[in-house]
């Protein structure tokens, strides 16, 4: 009996020694070893903003505006930024993601190319040919041409969200109540040039904007902000999936109201606009956004419509078209007297409309100005909304993402 225990003995102390994988604890208090090594993140395509304080509210001595805009000073921890707009090639890689999903649902079995993608390759592994994915085509009572075509209505994308804020004020109640799913149609509404302006001939862009290559590099429009927050979503698994070492607990999302105002003013703290000002042009006279000038002369700035996502210049934090060109969704809800009672590190305030709730709970904060609005809707100080579940031929996004581990004013 004593000969077994002693066994066991050794047996346990091997395991114990086994398991500290050379490891050995010296009594000391150390922390738990053999943690995962964070070096830090650089998105692709995303600039720095720094953490720091800046003054909130109207600009230019707006006088009215200050009844809804109290004037206040806010701290911000820094983030990383899209230096330009979504655009429309970008997105189409979220919508092609969401395309290809669905196809490999509907067969059963992915297809891997030499690199382990696991992407359907439209031309070459499947053809439209093919009887197996029908479904993901018109109809052919539907259809305008020949061939088949892809059914923008079964792109859909789904997601699960956790309520935090409920979370933290009931803490005993079961994680399942926290969960929410969502399920968002990804494809962009391209009638919006058509819908948004009335005995206005819009049909050749509103046919061409988002499928043709000659508009790749222009901001994505006819999103919806439960649109622009699933692909905040998407773009965090994909990130995830592919980089590991680095994965994201929070992931990409859409920028607070003063997230976006501390960012677009650049470090120019009182300034009206993403440039300093107090004038939209340049010394030579140049205009510095794409929005409308005058009374309509909407060629003037250099594009009918939209332009280019990098068209302009930056501001001194590096982000493109933090002014006009398209206006900008925020996760935030919109009130009128915000300012008065946000609080002064890290402001924001969030409602999750539900479809049945009443429409002045699904405004949300938009920023910016666009193509079609005036200059005064340029200042970085200047609040607009729109509702949550509606698509503007002139409202885009752009993405963010804390960078874990620096809170300091580096």
């Amino acid at each position: 009996m004593k000969k077994i225990l002693i066994v066991l003995v050794g047996i346990l102390s091997i395991s114990i020694f086994s398991t500290s994988c050379g490891k050995q604890e010296t009594g000391q208090l150390i922390g738990v070893l053999d943690r995962p090594s964070w070096k830090g993140i650089n998105p692709f395509g995303m600039v720095y903003v720094k953490s720091g304080v800046f003054h909130i509210g109207g600009n230019d001595q707006d006088i009215f505006s200050s009844y809804v805009q109290r004037p206040k000073v806010e701290s911000i921890v820094g983030f990383f930024m899209d230096e330009t707009e979504i655009s429309n090639n970008e997105y189409r890689q979220f919508v092609y993601y969401v395309k290809d999903s669905i196809a490999h649902t509907i067969m059963g079995d992915f297809i891997q190319d030499d690199y382990g993608n696991e992407s359907i390759d439209w031309d070459l592994g499947l053809d439209y040919s093919d009887e197996i994915l029908d479904e993901m085509f018109l109809p052919e009572d539907e259809r305008l041409t020949a061939g088949k075509e892809m059914d923008p209505r079964i792109m859909k994308f789904g997601y699960k969200t956790v309520d935090f804020n409920k979370a933290a004020h009931n803490r005993n109640i079961p994680r399942s109540e926290l969960i929410e799913e969502h399920e968002v149609s990804v494809y962009p509404d391209t009638l919006v040039w058509i819908r948004d302006f009335a005995y206005s001939y819009n049909e050749p862009i509103a046919r061409s904007y988002f499928s043709h290559p000659a508009y790749d590099d222009y901001p994505v429009v006819g999103i919806t902000w439960e649109q622009a927050n699933a692909f905040t979503h998407w773009r965090t698994d994909f990130w995830n999936k592919y980089r590991p070492e680095e994965r994201l607990p929070e992931g990409f999302r859409l920028p607070t109201e003063y997230e976006w105002e501390y960012a677009a003013r650049g470090g120019k703290d009182f300034s009206p606009y993403p440039w300093g000002g107090p004038y939209i042009r340049n010394s030579k006279g140049c205009l510095l956004a794409n929005f409308k000038p005058g009374r309509g002369n909407y060629a003037e700035d250099g594009a009918l419509y939209t332009a280019r996502v990098d068209h302009y210049f930056p501001n001194d934090y590096g982000l493109y078209s933090m002014a006009g060109n398209v206006a900008e969704w925020t996760v935030s809800a919109y009130y009128d007297n915000t300012n008065a009672f946000i609080h002064d590190l890290n402001p924001d305030i969030k409602y999750s409309a539900n479809e049945g709730d009443p429409d002045v709970l699904k405004r949300k904060v938009v920023r910016g100005g666009s193509w079609k609005d005036i200059g005064y809707y340029l200042q970085c100080g200047v609040r607009n909304w729109e509702y949550q579940d509606t698509s503007k031929s002139y409202i885009g996004f752009r993405c963010i993402i804390n960078n874990l581990g620096r809170t300091l004013q580096e």
